[in-house]
C-alpha cells in the first residue's frame, strides 16, 4: 500500500463524459506525473471506469472508481445560486440501482442536446447534431461538445466563449438540465456500496457563511459522507472553513484537480500540495455494503 502522504487525485474528467482523453490515456499521465491513486470521475455516467481500471492494473496505478452527479438540492432548503453536484466514489459500477439512476439521467440529456442544437439554429447558426456527436467521439454528448463543435465551425474563438455567448444557464441556446434531487443522487451512490461527496462548495453559489453551513447540514441529513476540501478554485481561507466544517460534521475531506485535459486546460491533473493517500484509506475505511438488488 502506498504511503499515506503519497499523490492522488480524485476529481478526473474521460472521453466518456466531456474529458478530452481516453480513460486509459488519463490513467498514463497520471503515472507518468507519479500519482498513485486517480478516481475518474465523469459525469453522470461510469462507462470509462472499466477501461481506466483495466490501465490501472498495467500501469500500477490504483483507481478509484467514481462518478459525478448533477443534483438538486432538497426542496425545503434555500435554493443555490450555483451548481448542486455531488462524487460518488468506490461504487459498484454494474450496481442496478445506480445503473437504474444514470438511465434515467441518459435519458434527460439525451432530450435536452437537440434542443439546444435547434435553438442555436434558431438563432441563424447552421450545425447539426451530427457534428456535435462527433466531438463526443463515442461518449455521451455534453454542452462541451457541442461548444467545440461552434469553434470548429468558426462561429466563436474558444469553448468559453461559445459559454459565455450561447450555453451559459440564462443564455440564448441554455436548456435546463432536469436532475435528480439530492437523497435520490445520495441513495444511488450509497445502493452501489459507495461514498458520497459534495463537489467544490465554491459554486453552490451561497458564500462560505451561515447559508453554506446550513446546506452542509441538511445535506448530511440527507446521507452525504463527505465534502471536496481541496479544489484548484479554492482559496485557502475557502479550504480552511470547508475543511472546519468537514471536522464539525464528520465528513472526509476530499480534493481532485475536476481535470478535463485540452477542454480545460487551465485545470492540471494533480494539485500542490498534493492530496495524501490517506484520503483514500478513510474513503475505504467508510465503505459500506452493496445494497442487495
Amino acid at each position: 500500500m502506498p504511503g499515506p502522504s503519497a499523490a492522488i487525485d480524485l476529481h478526473t474528467h474521460t472521453s466518456a463524459s466531456d474529458g478530452s482523453e481516453a480513460p486509459s490515456a488519463l490513467v498514463r499521465l497520471a503515472a507518468e506525473q507519479g500519482l498513485v491513486a486517480l478516481s475518474i470521475t465523469d459525469h453522470d455516467t461510469v462507462d470509462g471506469v472499466r477501461e481506466a481500471m483495466d490501465a490501472g492494473r498495467r500501469a500500477g496505478l490504483e483507481i478509484i472508481p467514481g462518478l459525478e452527479i448533477s443534483a438538486l438540492p432538497p426542496p425545503e432548503v434555500i435554493s443555490t445560486n450555483g451548481v448542486l453536484h455531488v462524487l460518488g466514489y468506490l461504487v459498484d459500477t454494474e450496481h442496478p440501482g445506480l445503473a437504474g439512476a444514470l438511465s434515467w439521467m441518459r435519458e434527460q440529456r439525451s432530450a435536452r442536446n437537440p434542443e439546444i442544437v435547434r435553438r442555436l439554429n434558431g438563432l441563424g447558426i447552421e450545425l447539426s447534431y451530427e457534428e456535435v456527436e462527433r466531438h463526443a467521439g463515442g461518449g455521451q454528448v455534453g454542452r462541451p461538445h457541442i461548444a467545440r463543435a461552434l469553434v470548429e465551425k468558426g462561429v466563436v474563438s474558444s469553448v468559453q466563449e461559445a459559454f459565455d455567448r450561447y450555453l451559459r444557464t440564462g443564455g440564448p441556446a441554455a436548456v435546463e438540465k432536469e436532475k435528480l434531487v439530492l437523497a435520490a443522487a445520495v441513495e444511488a451512490i450509497h445502493a452501489a456500496g459507495g461514498l458520497a461527496v459534495l463537489a467544490h462548495p465554491c459554486q453552490l453559489g451561497v458564500g462560505d457563511g451561515a447559508a453554506l453551513e446550513m446546506l452542509v447540514r441538511t445535506f448530511v441529513e440527507e446521507g452525504l459522507d463527505g465534502i471536496e476540501c481541496r479544489y484548484p478554485a479554492h482559496a485557502p481561507e475557502q479550504t480552511r472553513r470547508y475543511r472546519q466544517l468537514a471536522a464539525r460534521y464528520g465528513l472526509v475531506e476530499t480534493g481532485g484537480s475536476d481535470y478535463h485535459g485540452a477542454s480545460q486546460p487551465e485545470a492540471r491533473l494533480g494539485l500542490v500540495p498534493p492530496v495524501p493517500y490517506s484520503v483514500v484509506v478513510e474513503l475505504k475505511a467508510r465503505r459500506r455494503s452493496p445494497a442487495k438488488a
